[in-house]
């Protein structure tokens, strides 16, 4: 009894956006500058744009997407995803990386949220460390639409529920940061020891994501629709 009054809300407020969703049409708002005009140029590394295969689109249902991956020498440092949905309703809405970055072996390791301050305001971005085996990878990602940028889900929920029934806008995207990692120190092998003198300690990673999600939450901003109402 205690779980399900601990999850009632959760379960009510997801309920009810499914339901102010599912019963009115949202306004398709498209993006004020292409996705691509996101600039790629970042602390001297190269960026290669790719390209998600159509079956993964239509799982992920985003109306554009950027997929840019950055690298030092031939190296991947760094991938910067940003799925854009111009309306969500019930089967077109953003899937929490939550259920998605797990997989492949994957596991979630440690979660918190942490502030990105740009221009002198906090942001409040999920990290996540996630672990295979002795490798590891540093995860930021936030939502960010409507004039707002958000890491609880909850409150993401809430807000879409709102200006679904106040503007009929539901337009958001996420953005999602991904850097590997120096593997687990404990691991002899031959090759880990060789990645841990090329990719970034845990501390290194959270300085490079902090420093991207600073450049890229203005980038993102800029090419977004500007929001109906003040938030």
């Amino acid at each position: 009894m205690s779980a399900w009054k601990a999850w009632s809300p959760a379960a009510v407020l997801v309920a009810g956006s499914a339901l102010v969703l599912g019963q009115r049409d949202q306004m398709a708002v498209p993006l004020a500058q292409p996705l691509a005009t996101v600039e790629a140029n970042f602390s001297g590394f190269t960026s290669k744009d790719l390209t998600i295969d159509t079956t993964q689109q239509k799982i992920a249902g985003m109306t554009n997407y950027l997929m840019r991956i950055f690298k030092r020498d031939t190296l991947d440092v760094m991938s910067l995803y940003v799925g854009y949905y111009d309306y969500q309703q019930q089967g077109k809405s953003i899937h929490s990386p939550k259920n998605c970055l797990p997989g492949a072996g994957w596991e979630p390791m440690a979660q918190s949220i942490v502030a990105v301050t740009v221009d002198g305001v906090d942001h409040p971005v999920n990290r996540y460390l996630l672990g295979k085996g002795s490798a590891r990878a540093l995860v930021y990602y936030w939502y960010q639409g409507r004039g707002r940028i958000e890491a609880n889900e909850y409150r993401v929920k809430w807000q879409l529920m709102r200006d679904a029934a106040l503007t009929g806008r539901t337009e958001e995207a996420l953005v999602r940061l991904v850097i590997p990692m120096a593997p687990d120190a404990k691991a002899k092998q031959p090759e880990a020891v060789a990645l841990r003198r090329i990719l970034p300690s845990a501390a290194q990673a959270d300085s490079l994501a902090q420093q991207a999600a600073k450049r890229y939450i203005p980038e993102v901003m800029r090419v977004l629709p500007k929001p109906a109402v003040a938030s």
